[in-house]
């Protein structure tokens, strides 16, 4: 079984929200990634990253397409589905709940930071794609 994850891509004055996992969480303890969720039954991926947005970093946001997928299989957890979505932060005040440290970088520094396996691929997207979010 394959366990599905909506997370943002979220842009802010050309740079990209990113959150660097608990050392102790059980998946990719350390690692950053776009901050999103498990997709819950009934929900769409947009729905989740609008509700994990909220839950995990006090923020409102619309969400418009798809970005980029990823799969990966997390050895000791199994596989997972990423479904990376263009997010516009509209309201709320940044207040991390469940991440160590979150934070806006530049598009060409992402490639600095240790990201979780299943978010290296849309940070290989977002490097190397002329995008029409950031210029």
């Amino acid at each position: 079984m394959v366990l599905k994850i909506a997370a943002a891509i979220l842009v802010k004055n050309n740079l990209i929200l990113i959150a660097k996992r608990k050392s102790t969480d059980r998946v990719a303890p350390g690692k950053w990634e776009f901050p999103g969720g498990k997709i819950e039954a009934g929900e769409t991926p947009e729905e989740c990253v609008k509700r994990e947005l909220k839950e995990e970093l006090g923020i409102d946001v619309s969400v418009s397409s798809l970005f980029a997928q990823s799969t990966h299989c997390y050895e000791g957890f199994g596989t997972i589905q990423l479904l990376t979505y263009w997010t516009e932060w509209t309201g709320g005040q940044l207040l991390p709940a469940v991440h160590d440290q979150v934070r806006f970088t530049l598009r060409h520094e992402l490639d600095r930071y240790d990201f979780a396996p299943a978010d290296i691929p849309i940070v290989e997207k977002l490097i190397g794609t002329n995008l029409k979010y950031l210029t």
